[in-house]
């Protein structure tokens, strides 16, 4: 199990690929794939990924107690698969900017939920960094430069559900981390999410052949770099670290990104996003700092003990 400190760099490392994402689902948005159909090419790679990966390593993490499949539900089902769609969906009813935003109410939630599931505690330094966060992200959106009267109630409504799925792989990560290894955790995600996305996707009716080269490279890329890599990472983190920290922490994703797409596709980058940047890599440091203070609840209690 890593340190707290290689495991703060392994959320880290994680949330970083997964803000290359956008590359590999621009490419094969260009070639004519749907959001549904990407998100199901992304889960059918990444599980071929990691089943050789588990083979050649050790087979023995494919062994699972079907009683606890409901862990990879949640992370497969309820937190892959429903988050991406929540998500395509609050794109088709919004702007690009004010989905990202929705998306990342995730830490949000999870702080709220991993005080009632894991008993964590909420400290001024934890709302300090998910405030620096949240204002990080708008700026780097570039949702000032828009309005809200883009959004409709179906964004809205939507738009909060995939940050509240997206916020569920942190704890069915978490709660699946304390029994399982982080391959094993990984590999039934993507197995239980390829289950539930084939019939929706229409993948199979789709005119485009996988087996073109192209296709084929952009799909293995994506299984790859910001899903298989991705996932192990931050899983690996997720186990030394408090969910509601690694929840933050990841946010690093929407900065990677905005560089990204201003070294690969030349898109400006405002002073105001670069600010937003600045106050994201901030609240990052913030939490970063594992001495204890004193906290909004039940900080008298622990000192009277």
């Amino acid at each position: 199990m890593p340190s707290t400190k290689i495991a703060f760099l392994f959320v880290a490392a994680g949330a970083s690929l997964w803000g290359v994402i956008g590359y590999f689902v621009k490419e094969l948005a260009s070639i004519g794939y749907t959001p549904l159909q990407i998100v199901f090419l992304r889960a059918i790679s990444a599980l071929l990924f990691f089943f050789l990966w588990i083979i050649f390593y050790r087979p023995r993490l494919l062994r699972i107690k079907w009683e606890d499949s409901w862990y990879f539900f949640g992370t497969g089902v309820l937190s892959v698969s429903f988050f991406n769609y929540c998500y395509f969906t609050t794109i088709q009813h919004s702007s690009l900017a004010i989905a990202a935003i929705l998306l990342y109410t995730a830490p949000a939630f999870v702080l709220l939920i991993s005080i009632f599931v894991f008993k964590e505690q909420l400290t001024w330094k934890k709302l300090t960094a998910l405030f620096l966060t949240f204002l990080g992200c708008t700026f780097v959106s570039g949702l000032f430069s828009g309005n809200f009267s883009e959004l409709s109630w179906t964004g809205f409504i939507t738009g909060l559900g995939a940050g509240f799925g997206y916020s569920l792989y942190s704890i069915f990560g978490k709660l699946a981390g304390k029994k399982y290894e982080t391959l094993t955790i990984s590999f039934y995600t993507f197995l239980f999410a390829m289950i539930v996305l084939f019939p929706i996707s229409g993948i199979y009716s789709s005119e485009i052949s996988v087996l073109q080269l192209n296709v084929l490279g952009y799909t293995a890329g994506l299984g790859l770099f910001p899903t298989v890599l991705a996932y192990w990472f931050y899983t690996q983190g997720l186990k030394q670290l408090e969910a509601s920290k690694a929840s933050i922490i990841s946010t690093v994703e929407p900065v990677v990104a905005t560089i990204m797409g201003l070294l690969l596709y030349k898109e400006s980058l405002s002073s105001i996003q670069m600010t937003g940047i600045l106050l994201v890599l901030s609240a990052v440091l913030l939490i970063q700092e594992r001495k204890t203070k004193k906290t909004i609840i039940d900080g008298t209690l622990n000192k009277a003990q």
